[in-house]
């Protein structure tokens, strides 16, 4: 397959919808320090023990689904049935707060037993190790962001979807119900000529967050980055076809101001926090749901692609002492 063809692969219907499977069996795979999504995620498919999730060790967690009336938790059509985590306990705790009923020894053990695959961790130079045996097996798999933060493993998944495998990725900001109004319609602000968001902790983990909080506002056409930040104080300025200069941080400490949004438009201006994060993590959960209905992406592969280069656009040019970065310099083939 040549380059054009495998770039234009990307963009093609999948061919292996769950129509008749209900509910779809779900394993949730993975747990990382500072990464609590086998508890929420599996919640908001299986329900969950109050007195259980009480001792979650990520205290947002339990705080946002208590807030959630119970009639409305859960995603339709779906469970979690199988779970493992790097450390064996603490699948014990995930599978008894969330109500998962199988406990495997290793990842690979779910083949066979499952209809999709969630991979659950955030550092993505181990996606592809991670996914790999999922993906031989032609199982869905689902991986939470970034995809990936090397041109190395963006190839590998590249070449995985050209040849019909079904991956999806996503941060769940992109559902952030809070910028919705500026997906559909910017018009009010005029032409946008400069926008910021942010992000607290590492650009490499984070950083994709506040990138793909603010691309479906603009949409294709980023074209460089030069971060002159530092490892735990990322700042990274973006270019973009449309002519708007978009200004990115990812600080460290920064907690307080996790997804702040500025647009400043031509006409007028605007400013917006994510304040929800269970509705962004389950409309990002119901999505995946959906692909695996229908075969239908949420959005384009090649939208993840251009995103996953922005994130290594951003360490590259850190590492490189703030050379301006083109996207055009990572290869996708």
């Amino acid at each position: 397959m040549n380059d054009n063809n495998v770039m234009n692969a990307l963009g093609q219907r999948q061919t292996f919808p769950l129509h008749g499977t209900d509910p779809i069996r779900l394993a949730m795979l993975g747990m990382v320090e500072g990464n609590g999504h086998p508890y929420s995620w599996s919640a908001m498919f299986n329900g969950y023990d109050e007195e259980q999730m009480a001792a979650c060790p990520y205290a947002g967690i339990p705080a946002y689904l208590n807030k959630e009336p119970k009639a409305t938790l859960q995603i339709k059509g779906a469970r979690v049935t199988h779970i493992w985590t790097d450390n064996p306990q603490d699948a014990e705790h995930v599978a008894r707060a969330s109500r998962v009923p199988h406990i495997v020894e290793r990842p690979e053990d779910v083949i066979g037993q499952v209809d999709a695959v969630i991979i659950a961790t955030d550092k993505g130079h181990e996606h592809v190790e991670r996914c790999r045996p999922f993906i031989e097996a032609g199982l869905p798999v689902f991986v939470d962001k970034p995809l990936v933060d090397n041109e190395a493993d963006l190839r590998t998944f590249i070449r995985w979807v050209a040849e019909g495998k079904p991956i999806l990725s996503s941060s769940s900001m992109r559902y952030c119900k809070e910028y919705m109004p500026f997906h559909l319609s910017t018009n009010n602000l005029g032409q946008i000529r400069f926008a910021t968001i942010t992000t607290p902790k590492s650009w490499e983990r984070y950083g994709i967050h506040a990138l793909e909080g603010i691309y479906p506002i603009l949409g294709p056409g980023f074209q460089s980055a030069r971060n002159t930040g530092s490892q735990d104080r990322n700042i990274v300025h973006f270019k973009h076809a449309c002519g708007a200069d978009v200004v990115v941080a990812a600080v460290s400490d920064m907690y307080g101001s996790f997804g702040a949004l500025q647009l400043c438009g031509t006409q007028d201006h605007a400013m917006v926090s994510m304040k929800d994060s269970f509705y962004s993590f389950k409309a990002q959960l119901q999505a995946f749901i959906n692909y695996l209905r229908t075969g239908e992406r949420p959005f384009p592969f090649l939208e993840t692609v251009e995103l996953m280069k922005m994130v290594i656009a951003g360490i590259r040019s850190r590492d490189e002492g703030g050379r301006e970065v083109l996207l055009e310099e990572i290869q996708e083939i």
